[in-house]
C-alpha cells in the first residue's frame, strides 16, 4: 500500500496548502536534482515582455511551455499558444496568447524536471489510477516601478481552468506585499500567505479553489524590483 503523502492530504482536505520554502526544498531534492538550480533561476533574467498587458501595463515578463507528465517521467512538447476561457481568466480569456517560448536551458534543467515530477507526486493521489497530465510551465517576472506597482494576477481572483496548480517562489528583489489569497469559489476566504524566500510554495486544486495576489511594490524605488515566480499547470488527460 502506498504511504500517504501529507501534503497531498492537506490538498485533498483543505483544497490548497502553503509549503516554507526549506521544506519544499527538502521535498525537491527527495524527487531530483537541484544541482542547476541557480543557472535555472537565472534564465528569469531573459524572460520577454507579455504583449497581451497593454491595458494593464508593460510590467509583467514570462516565457511558457508545455509538457507531458506522469509519476516519474516528464517530456517536454512542442509549445503551443496560451488559452483560458473568459469564464477563468475575464481580462484575457478567449484569446490564443503567444509567448516567448521556454529557453532551451531552462526547459532541459534538471530543476525543472524536478519541480515537474514533484507536483506529480503531490498531485498522483487526488487524480485517479494512472493519471497522466499535460502541464504548462509559465516562468514569470512582475516589476514595481516608480509610481507603479506591478500586479502578478491583473485579471483578479481566478481559476486557471485546471486541475491543480503549483506556484514556486524563485526569488524577490527590493519589494513589498504580493500577499497571496486563497478563496472557495463562492469567493469566501480560506486562507492567505506571503511567498517570500525561495521555494516558498503554493499548491492549489484548481476545482475547488480560486486564487489572487495583491501588487508588489518597490521598497526603494531607485533600484530594479521585482518578483521572480514559476507557475505550473497540470490539467488531466
Amino acid at each position: 500500500m502506498r504511504a500517504v503523502d501529507e501534503l497531498s492530504e492537506t490538498l485533498r482536505q483543505d483544497g490548497y496548502a502553503f509549503v516554507e520554502g526549506e521544506r519544499m526544498r527538502r521535498r525537491l531534492e527527495t524527487t531530483g536534482s537541484l544541482a542547476d538550480w541557480s543557472a535555472f533561476a537565472a534564465t528569469w533574467d531573459d524572460l520577454g515582455p507579455d504583449p497581451y498587458l497593454a491595458l494593464v501595463g508593460r510590467e509583467r515578463r514570462r516565457r511558457h511551455g508545455v509538457f507531458a507528465v506522469e509519476p516519474g517521467v516528464a517530456r517536454q512538447l512542442p509549445d503551443r499558444a496560451h488559452h483560458q476561457d473568459l469564464e477563468y481568466n475575464p481580462l484575457q480569456g478567449g484569446l490564443q496568447r503567444v509567448f516567448e517560448p521556454l529557453a532551451p536551458e531552462a526547459a532541459a534543467s534538471a530543476s525543472l524536471n524536478t519541480v515537474l515530477l514533484e507536483g506529480a507526486r503531490v498531485f498522483a493521489p487526488l487524480s485517479g489510477a494512472d493519471p497522466r497530465w499535460e502541464v504548462e510551465v509559465h516562468q514569470f517576472r512582475i516589476e514595481a516601478r516608480i509610481g507603479r506597482p506591478g500586479s502578478p494576477t491583473p485579471e483578479g481572483m481566478h481559476r486557471d481552468g485546471v486541475d491543480h496548480v503549483l506556484v514556486l517562489m524563485v526569488e524577490r528583489v527590493n519589494i513589498r506585499e504580493g500577499t497571496t489569497s486563497i478563496h472557495a469559489n463562492d469567493r469566501r476566504t480560506l486562507g492567505s500567505f506571503t511567498l517570500t524566500e525561495p521555494f516558498d510554495a503554493a499548491l492549489v486544486d484548481d476545482r475547488r479553489a480560486m486564487h489572487a495576489v495583491t501588487a508588489v511594490e518597490a521598497v526603494d524605488p531607485a533600484e530594479p524590483a521585482y518578483r521572480d515566480v514559476l507557475v505550473v499547470t497540470y490539467r488531466l488527460l
